[in-house]
């Protein structure tokens, strides 16, 4: 009869045991989200960053609609290029105002780099004819707006 308790008790430990690990392994995302939120970048709240930052996403988004319809007619191309070169020129006074405070030498030399690749890209949206070659160009597009937003929006680190 002590063998039963016991081996009942037992039974019933290492199922709270296992129980509770699989509680922890789940992710709160109720959690995560002020992490997250700590996470971002300070530089991202001071107003040139946060233009940079809110026209690049629209861009982005514009660029996403464009991605559905590669080979067609893209609607607002005229307002698009403007706001790109905007764009451009707003990343390169973001680099310019980092070299003069003398800080962040990997965000201020990746604003420039995309300052120059913006229209070079759009170049090759324009031009692009064969097959396929527009999707392709439109997709590097959108990874590179994606990569404008993320520079600023996510923190340095020491493995960034």
């Amino acid at each position: 009869m002590l063998r039963n308790i016991a081996l009942s008790a037992a039974l019933l430990l290492a199922a709270l045991q296992a129980s509770n690990a699989q509680a922890q392994s789940q992710p709160n995302p109720a959690a995560a989200e002020p992490a997250a939120a700590k996470a971002e970048n300070p530089l991202a709240r001071e107003p040139l960053y946060a233009d940079i930052v809110r026209r690049a996403s629209a861009l982005r988004s514009q660029v996403a609609a464009y991605r559905a319809a590669p080979d067609a007619a893209l609607p607002k191309l005229d307002q698009f290029k403007t706001d790109l070169a905007t764009l451009s020129e707003l990343d390169m006074k973001g680099h310019v105002d980092l070299a003069k405070r003398g800080t962040d030498g990997d965000l201020k030399c990746i604003l420039k780099g995309i300052s120059e690749d913006l229209p070079k890209k759009l170049a090759e949206v324009e031009q692009a004819s064969a097959p396929g070659a527009r999707a392709a160009a439109l997709e590097d597009m959108f990874y590179l707006l994606r990569d404008n937003i993320e520079v600023i929006t996510v923190p340095p680190t020491v493995h960034s």
